[in-house]
C-alpha cells in the first residue's frame, strides 16, 4: 500500500460491526484507523489481524462521548496518516431494558451525548478535513443508525430508538449540506444483529429470541452490516447520498 491509499476512521472499531468494517475496509484497500474507548487489547487485535493480512491499520484511543476524546481521536488520525477520506460513525451505546417513565436524566444524557452528539461532532471534524471548501479532496461518511428508529423499541429502550431517529435526520441534513463539497453522507439501519451490544443492555439472548419476528427468521451478522457499509463507502455508490439503507432481514420495511 502507498501514502496515496485512502484513510478510513471507524469509531468503535474494536468489536462487533465496527471490527468487521475495519477488516473488510482493509481488504478493499483502505488504510484503517481503529478507534476504541477503553479496550486497547481488542483494538490492537483487529490491527494485528489487518497487518498480518497485508493491510495498514492503527489503533487510536478516544471516547466519542467527550470533546477531549474526539480531539484525541482526530489528532491520532492526523498523526498516523495526515489525511482522512472516510468516516464510519459506528460507536454507540444501549442501556438496560426500561420504560420511559423509569429512565433517569443521567441515562438520557449519556445516550444522546454518545450516540448523537458524538456522531455529529465526529462528522464535523471529518468534514473539516475532507470538504473541498476547507481544502480537502472530498470523502464519504456512513452513519450507523438502527431500524429501532422506525420501530420505537417500546418497553425496551425508547431512548436508544430516539437517538437513532436523530441520526437518520442528521444524515439527510448533512448530506444536503456537503453534497457540493465532494462528500457523500449515508446511513445504514441494522436490525437485530448478533453482537455483544445486547449483553451490554442486559439481554444477551435478544438476537436469538427475536428471530421469530424477523421476516428472514434469523438475526443478522456483523459482516452482513459491514458489507452494506463497504458498499456505501465504495465508488459503486458514487451516486448515493442522503440514503438510509435498512439491513434488517425485512424488519421495519414499509
Amino acid at each position: 500500500m502507498s501514502d496515496q491509499d485512502p484513510v478510513l476512521l471507524v469509531t468503535g472499531g474494536s468489536r462487533g460491526i465496527g471490527a468487521s468494517v475495519c477488516r473488510m475496509a482493509a481488504k478493499a484497500g483502505w488504510r484503517v484507523v481503529v478507534n476504541y474507548a477503553s479496550n486497547a487489547g481488542a483494538a490492537e487485535a483487529v490491527v494485528d489481524e489487518i497487518r498480518k493480512a497485508g493491510g495498514v491499520a492503527a489503533a487510536v484511543q478516544g471516547d466519542v462521548g467527550s470533546e477531549a476524546g474526539i480531539a484525541s481521536i482526530f489528532a491520532g488520525v492526523d498523526r498516523a496518516f495526515g489525511r482522512l477520506d472516510g468516516l464510519v460513525n459506528n460507536a454507540g451505546v444501549v442501556d438496560v431494558k426500561a420504560r420511559v417513565d423509569e429512565m433517569s436524566v443521567e441515562r438520557l444524557e449519556r445516550m444522546f451525548r454518545i450516540n448523537v452528539i458524538g456522531s455529529i461532532r465526529c462528522a464535523a471534524e471529518a468534514v473539516r478535513r475532507m470538504s473541498t471548501k476547507h481544502g480537502g479532496q472530498g470523502g464519504v461518511i456512513v452513519n450507523v443508525s438502527s431500524v429501532a428508529s422506525l420501530l420505537g423499541s417500546a418497553n425496551q429502550y425508547v431512548d436508544y430508538a430516539a437517538s437513532k431517529g436523530a441520526i437518520d435526520t442528521f444524515t439527510v441534513g448533512l448530506a444536503q449540506e456537503v453534497v457540493r463539497e465532494g462528500i457523500r453522507v449515508n446511513a445504514v439501519r441494522p436490525g437485530v444483529i448478533d453482537t455483544d451490544i445486547h449483553a451490554s443492555g442486559g439481554l444477551p439472548d435478544r438476537a436469538r429470541d427475536l428471530s421469530s419476528v424477523i421476516p428472514l427468521q434469523r438475526p443478522g451478522t456483523a459482516d452482513e452490516v459491514a458489507g452494506a457499509i463497504l458498499y456505501l463507502l465504495s465508488p459503486s455508490a458514487s451516486y448515493v447520498t442522503g440514503a438510509l439503507l435498512n439491513v434488517s432481514g425485512g424488519r421495519g420495511a414499509p
